[in-house]
């Protein structure tokens, strides 16, 4: 009986132990992980299986012949997934903070979204010669009044993102800005009711990791520009505007509405996201790792994206959010909300997906 009672209070105080390692932060773990021997670390050999060269090969093909077939003429508004500093770092990198293997292949720099964006970039400067670039991103969010980057002949970067190697605060994406495009911007904003204003390279807009407040394009555009058009880009203007931090789906599609005359202006509308967000579940980020519920949304998100018809395709879209996996991709909406500033802003015509890779796709709207 005294041996039970022992075998009893010996599990669950081993149960106890194992369920305050696994709910506690990262951070903790992986300091605790770090003072164990290294035959208690677990072997990369076991993790899932990784993408592979043949899989990238694949989406690649798809998304070439997608890129190929869009229409010249009027530009379509895009979103785009954006990726993540992640994005910088090589598959056997050894500073990518515990990441698992699976996901760091699929959302690292020989991952499909990174091979994406360096098709996608250099695929629409061809097709639309565009006069600029309006982008907006899932990090900057401003509350009624939206701000339009005016930041003259050089755009500074605000890397938004701490804790990362040394190396993730050297990167470099030269580009310059335009007080005409921007003013433009805002006169549209007005046009349709909605408040506007220019935001200076004085004006402070968020932390930077390297210990300041500052202005600048955050890591939701600099990041994936890099792979798009290069680490300098000076050809054509690039101005920032905020997203209206309500995260309402309605507020976001007609902020992207007000300005699709620019599309017409030959200025490329586009905005940055992810389909999967879930920094507390590290899981969602590879198909080779996500459950269930979350292979479940990202592929209810390409249905609704899809359908032809545009009042059902904003019907489909908005109820996304009630979606059974919704909060399992998204704890908080902010990296989905840009998918509605792109619909809005190609609201009329038909949609297409250009890239389905998993978690991080590229759509088409006003085709």
């Amino acid at each position: 009986m005294r041996r039970a009672r022992l075998t009893l209070a010996a599990t669950v105080f081993l149960f106890t132990v194992i369920s305050a390692f696994y709910l506690s932060p990262s951070t903790l773990r992986n300091k605790f992980l770090a003072g164990l021997p290294r035959v208690f670390h677990r072997s990369p050999t076991m993790a899932q299986p990784l993408s592979s060269s043949t899989e990238v090969r694949e989406l690649q093909e798809k998304w070439r012949k997608n890129l190929d077939e869009l229409p010249e003429g009027k530009i379509p508004a895009f979103f785009f997934g954006h990726g993540s500093p992640m994005i910088t770092y090589s598959p056997d990198s050894t500073r990518a903070g515990g990441m698992p293997p699976g996901i760091l292949k699929w959302g690292g720099s020989q991952g499909p979204l990174a091979t994406f964006l360096k098709d996608f970039g250099p695929a629409l400067l061809k097709k639309y010669q565009p006069k600029g670039i309006v982008v907006f991103s899932a990090h900057w969010e401003t509350q009624a009044v939206r701000l339009v980057t005016d930041y003259g002949d050089e755009n500074p970067l605000l890397m938004d993102y701490y804790g990362f190697p040394p190396e993730l605060y050297q990167l470099k994406f030269k580009s310059r800005g335009d007080t005409a495009l921007a003013k433009r911007v805002v006169e549209l904003y007005e046009e349709a009711g909605q408040r506007a204003r220019l935001s200076p390279k004085t004006e402070k807009r968020g932390s930077d990791g390297r210990g300041f407040e500052g202005p600048g394009f955050d890591h939701g555009v600099f990041i994936p520009f890099r792979y798009m058009f290069g680490d300098e880009f000076t050809d054509i203007p690039i101005v920032q505007v905020s997203i209206d931090s309500s995260l309402s789906v309605e507020k976001n599609w007609e902020l992207g509405k007000a300005i699709t005359k620019l599309r017409e202006e030959q200025i490329l509308v586009l905005s940055g996201g992810l389909i999967m967000h879930n920094l507390r579940d590290s899981r969602c980020f590879s198909p080779h790792t996500a459950s269930a519920v979350h292979k479940e949304f990202d592929q209810a998100v390409q249905d609704a994206v899809s359908i032809p018809d545009p009042t059902e395709r904003k019907e489909a879209m908005a109820a996304l959010p009630k979606h059974p996996g919704f909060r399992a991709a998204h704890p908080r909406e902010d990296h989905f909300i840009p998918v509605y500033v792109a619909a809005g802003a190609g609201e009329e015509g038909k949609s297409k997906l250009i890239a389905d890779i998993y978690g991080a796709e590229t759509v088409a709207f006003g085709l």
